[in-house]
């Protein structure tokens, strides 16, 4: 925990190697000082095919699920920190964004925990 999912056009891995942006992403939200490194994961999902602003224009939509507990300001810091990193590394993709949805602590469970 956390994960960050990032779904995006399939010309987004011509752009940029896909290590380059799991790597940006994870230095990224690591840098925030509210995760532990080893607890970081993040995954890339390119699409083939999307519409996006009534075209195939490229997009990046990162998906951030992490544990409750954070401030709103912690939460809205974090989002504007990785779109900030992606809007670095992609100037000319005209979507980025994220979303952050929490994770609730009595309902979460993993292989550890068993």
């Amino acid at each position: 925990m956390p994960h960050f999912i990032l779904d995006c056009s399939e010309n987004i891995l011509k752009l940029q190697e896909p290590r380059k942006v799991l790597e940006a992403v994870f230095e990224t939200a690591f840098s925030t000082g509210l995760f532990d490194r080893d607890d970081i994961k993040v995954r890339l999902n390119p699409f083939k095919h999307s519409l996006v602003q009534s075209a195939e224009a490229d997009f990046i939509h990162v998906f951030g699920n992490i544990m409750e507990g954070r401030t709103e300001e912690q939460k809205s810091d974090l989002s504007y920190a990785i779109v900030a990193t992606l809007t670095t590394l992609f100037p000319k993709v005209p979507i980025i964004s994220m979303n952050i949805r929490n994770f609730e602590q009595a309902t979460y469970c993993n292989k550890s925990m068993i």
